[in-house]
């Protein structure tokens, strides 16, 4: 068997390099980068043949949950996937159901040789699919969460579950109330005290709901904070266009354009990769 072409990610120096020493105890694992983050590591896994991510969760910008997400929508087939985390034995439990393994820091040497010896025999039987089923099931309970409320979440012992985001939003109108399907909302910005919907039929709904609100309705699969006034639909995104100020504008696909703060710049990022 060839060997298995393996990504370290960390947004830690020290311990990619510490992780990097340790693998060499098994020759059949050729590490191909040393990733500091997310999109490096997603680059790589677009453009090369990775077998095996070690990867940490709690980075900057994109965390490892945001990062196993965009892996499993863009990568084929998805490379066997081994978290990283300093979370407590309740944490790991979630972990050891829906992750095809996990390592504790600080990271321990038979720890290490069972998460090795448990991706070998997932690579000889080629269960791609199982696994990201498994995958895709962890990410749906967490996409669009803060890391640090999911980190309590799972300290608790809490179950990750799927969460189901309603196809169509109710909205008065003149005495009326009509259903927007959100499949067909482009983008959403706010108006005061009100949400203006605006559809890809030329039409602008006006909803009486916070921002923060009506984000935790909306799929985040399909929809990104792009700032503290702004939601898009990452279907219509056409480009994101670095200006000479150094800011972020977001192109539509009906040439609408709105400004990405610099707050959800990676988010809106990690949206366009995946």
């Amino acid at each position: 068997m060839s060997k298995i072409k393996t990504l370290i990610v960390d947004d830690e120096p020290l311990a990619r390099k510490g992780l990097a020493v340790r693998l060499k105890s098994f020759p059949e694992l050729e590490v191909v980068e040393l990733c500091n983050g997310g999109e490096q590591a997603i680059a790589q896994c677009q453009t090369n043949d990775i077998d095996l991510v070690f990867l940490d969760i709690q980075m900057p910008g994109m965390n490892g949950f945001e990062v196993a997400r965009a892996l499993s929508e863009s990568v084929k087939p998805l490379p066997a996937i081994v978290f990283v985390t300093a979370f407590d034995q309740y944490a790991v439990q979630a972990f050891e159901i829906h992750a095809l393994d996990y390592i504790l820091k600080p990271v321990d040497d038979n720890r290490l040789k069972q998460a090795v010896e448990k991706v070998q025999s997932y690579l000889k039987t080629q269960q791609d699919n199982v696994h990201k089923k498994k995958l895709a099931s962890f990410v749906a309970g967490i996409t669009g969460n803060n890391c640090e409320e999911i980190l309590k979440k799972l300290a608790t012992g809490d179950t990750l579950v799927d969460k189901k985001y309603p196809e169509s939003i109710a909205v008065k109108e003149q005495g009326e109330i009509v259903r927007v399907s959100t499949a067909t909302i482009q983008w959403v910005d706010a108006a005061g005290d009100y949400m203006c919907l605006h559809c890809s039929d030329g039409q602008t709904h006006i909803l009486r709901k916070t921002m923060k609100e009506l984000e935790q309705e909306l799929d985040p699969a399909l929809f990104v904070r792009v700032h503290r006034s702004a939601i898009v639909n990452t279907k219509q995104i056409t480009k994101l266009v670095t200006q000479s100020s150094g800011e972020y504008l977001l192109v539509l696909d009906n040439g609408q354009e709105l400004k990405v703060s610099r707050s959800y710049r990676d988010k809106v990022k990690a949206a366009l990769a995946s």
